[in-house]
C-alpha cells in the first residue's frame, strides 16, 4: 500500500469522495489503475450506501445561498443522523455545494417520485407525438430515453453536478454518505428569483 503514488490517491480522492485510505486500498486493488480503483470505490461505496439509506435522518442544517448580485435565492434543508455530523465541516461545505448547484441548475424537485403524473404523462405524449409512425415498441423505447433525459433536468438527484458534470447529485451524496459514514438526505429546498411570480418550493422527501 505504501508504494501507491500519493498523485494517483489525490486524483482518485477529488473524482470519488472517498477517503484516503479507501483510495489506496482500491488502487492497490486495481494494480495502481486509476480508472478500475474509482470503479471499485463506487461498487463499495454504493453498497455501503444502500446498507444506511433506511437509517433514520432527524438532524442537519437548513443553508441559504444568494446568487447573481440578489436575482436568485435558495433555501435548502439537507438531513443527516446526528448533530456531530450535522457540524462536521465535510457536510456543510456539501450543503453549500447543493445551495450553489440549486441556484444554478434550477431543478423542480428533489427526486424523481415528486414529478406530478399529470406532467409526467403530458412530457410522454409530446415524445410520442415527435416519433409518430414508427413501430410501438421503439416508440415506447425512444420515450423512455426522452423521459429520463426528461428526469436529468428537473429532478435534482438526477442532474449532473455543477462542479463535476461526470458525476449525477445522487452520485455526489452517495460519496458523502460512504465518506461521513451516515445516511444523508436532502429533505426540501425553495429557489427564489426577481421576477417570478412565485417561488418554486420542492416537497419534502418522504
Amino acid at each position: 500500500m505504501s508504494e501507491v503514488n500519493p498523485q494517483l490517491v489525490k486524483q482518485l480522492r477529488e473524482k470519488t469522495n472517498a477517503g484516503m485510505m479507501d483510495c489506496k486500498r482500491a488502487l492497490t486493488e486495481a494494480g495502481g489503475d486509476i480508472e478500475k480503483a474509482e470503479t471499485i470505490l463506487r461498487t463499495k461505496g454504493i453498497a455501503s450506501a444502500g446498507k444506511k439509506s433506511s437509517r433514520a435522518t432527524k438532524e442537519g442544517i437548513v443553508a441559504s445561498y444568494i446568487h447573481l448580485q440578489g436575482k436568485v435565492g435558495v433555501l435548502v434543508e439537507v438531513n443527516c443522523e446526528t448533530d456531530f455530523v450535522a457540524k462536521n465541516d465535510i457536510f456543510r461545505e456539501f450543503v453549500k455545494d447543493i445551495t450553489l448547484h440549486i441556484a444554478a441548475s434550477h431543478p423542480l424537485c428533489v427526486s424523481r417520485d415528486q414529478v406530478p403524473s399529470a406532467d409526467l404523462e403530458k412530457e410522454r405524449e409530446i415524445y410520442r407525438g415527435q416519433v409518430k409512425g414508427k413501430p410501438e415498441a421503439i416508440i415506447e423505447k425512444i420515450v423512455d430515453g426522452k423521459v429520463d433525459k426528461y428526469y436529468s433536468t428537473v429532478c435534482l438527484l438526477d442532474q449532473p453536478f455543477i462542479k463535476n458534470p461526470d458525476q449525477t447529485v445522487k452520485d455526489l451524496v452517495t460519496g458523502k454518505i460512504t465518506e461521513l459514514g451516515e445516511n444523508i438526505v436532502i429533505r426540501r429546498f425553495t429557489r427564489y428569483m426577481v421576477g417570478e411570480e412565485s417561488a418554486q418550493t420542492a416537497p419534502a422527501a418522504e
